[in-house]
């Protein structure tokens, strides 16, 4: 299980990104995932590799947050 910390350090850049990118949820997860985990924003056909778990662990936390829970 990932840590809750970084979980919602994670969840609300998530969200601040999709907020000013057009609410597009999963790909912000996505690219704020490859930025903590390879130190730069992804390229638009960048393909390393992420923490699945964590990605599924962040993108759910934000979804609860949308939810207002």
């Amino acid at each position: 299980m990932a840590d809750q910390t970084l979980v919602t350090e994670l969840k609300e850049r998530s969200l601040a990104l999709s907020a000013s990118a057009g609410g597009e949820l999963e790909r912000s997860c996505w690219m704020v995932l490859h930025e903590h985990i390879h130190g730069v924003k992804p390229s638009e056909y960048d393909i390393r590799e992420i923490d699945e778990d964590l990605y599924l662990s962040v993108l759910e936390a934000a979804k609860q947050s949308l939810r207002g829970g």
